[in-house]
């Protein structure tokens, strides 16, 4: 169990350093607003989303070795780590130019402790090694239909005034982390044959629905993260791609959880505090990366509080009849 969690914590990392990239690359490449099925060769050509890609192949080997040694459901709540990881990158790079707030720290102290007790109380284990077609198939379609509704729902938005790219974003971004979930169950069922060589892992199944599964929720990927900010489109990276592989853990590997009243109960509180937290940090300046946002910008010695300045309504002075200043307030 120590391996999967150090292997998992490795692959946060990687998969943190390939949203944040991905992120990046994605923002200077214009959408219509549709489904676009070449928007990877566009994005391909910008350096950042490549280190992002390199970054996510990474994380997807070393999630790959740690579903070797640990269960569905005990690595993927490990990855919302993920999201922490892009704080501090967020953190990093922007302490000169937004400020951080209480209420993010307090949020990510509330994620971190939440995960632990969750994976404390639940104490995921046990499972077989590989599940039956039918399942793979009620998985496979219960998955593809959950995607295909989100599609059909954010690309309706671009048809309706006012809708925005949040929204839209917000959408997709659930959608791919649904789908994500679905990929990491693949990716349990072929760490299962890693034992017996390149052979015995290319004469399955698994290594082949794993390319055109990825594949697809890349692209549903980009698409969230070229369609609006990465706090729109981060809770669902985060929150549902872990939810969602522990129920397919569940489901089609017959992995166990702690299941008595009490447990069961704690575990939903612990669970209610990562997603609360998870809601929370995405929606940080940092990460919302709003530097033009009157409350985010860092006040420093000497200057005016840009939240106090921003709010103040513009004063427009004249000089009176009497020759005496009078000031005018707009409306």
């Amino acid at each position: 169990m120590e391996k999967a969690i150090l292997l998992a914590l490795v692959a946060s990392f990687f998969t943190a350093t390939a949203s944040v990239a991905q992120r990046q690359g994605a923002m200077s490449v214009p959408t219509s607003g549709g489904f676009e099925a070449g928007l990877i060769f566009r994005l391909a050509r910008r350096p950042i989303w490549l280190v992002g890609i390199a970054s996510m192949i990474l994380g997807f080997v070393f999630q790959l070795t740690a579903l070797r040694f640990g269960a569905l459901a005990l690595v993927q709540p490990i990855l919302a780590v993920e999201l922490l990881l892009v704080f501090g990158y967020m953190a990093v790079a922007g302490r000169r130019r937004v400020r951080i707030k209480r209420r993010d720290w307090l949020a990510a102290a509330a994620m971190s402790a939440g995960l632990g007790a969750f994976l404390g109380l639940a104490s995921p284990s046990g499972g077989r090694l590989h599940a039956s077609g039918f399942a793979w198939l009620l998985a496979g379609l219960a998955t593809l239909g959950v995607v295909l509704i989100a599609l059909v729902v954010a690309f309706g938005m671009g048809k309706r005034p006012g809708t925005s790219g949040s929204r839209r974003a917000a959408v997709l971004g659930s959608a791919t982390g649904v789908a994500w979930g679905f990929v990491a169950a693949v990716i349990k069922e072929l760490s299962s044959h890693l034992g017996g060589g390149l052979s015995a892992i290319f004469s399955t199944w698994s290594p082949y629905l794993l390319l055109a599964a990825g594949t697809a929720t890349m692209l549903l990927a980009s698409h969230a993260l070229a369609a609006g900010p990465l706090a729109a489109s981060q809770p669902g990276f985060t929150i549902l791609d872990p939810i969602s592989a522990a129920l397919l853990g569940l489901f089609l590997f017959d992995e166990h959880i702690r299941t008595g009243p009490w447990y069961l109960a704690g575990e939903a509180l612990a669970l209610a505090t990562v997603i609360a937290g998870a809601y929370a940090l995405s929606h940080s300046c940092f990460i919302l990366g709003e530097v033009g946002d009157p409350s985010c910008v860092p006040v420093r010695s000497g200057q005016p509080d840009a939240v106090n300045v921003a709010q103040r309504p513009s004063v427009r002075t004249e000089l009176a009849p009497d020759g005496e200043a009078a000031s005018h307030r707009p409306g």
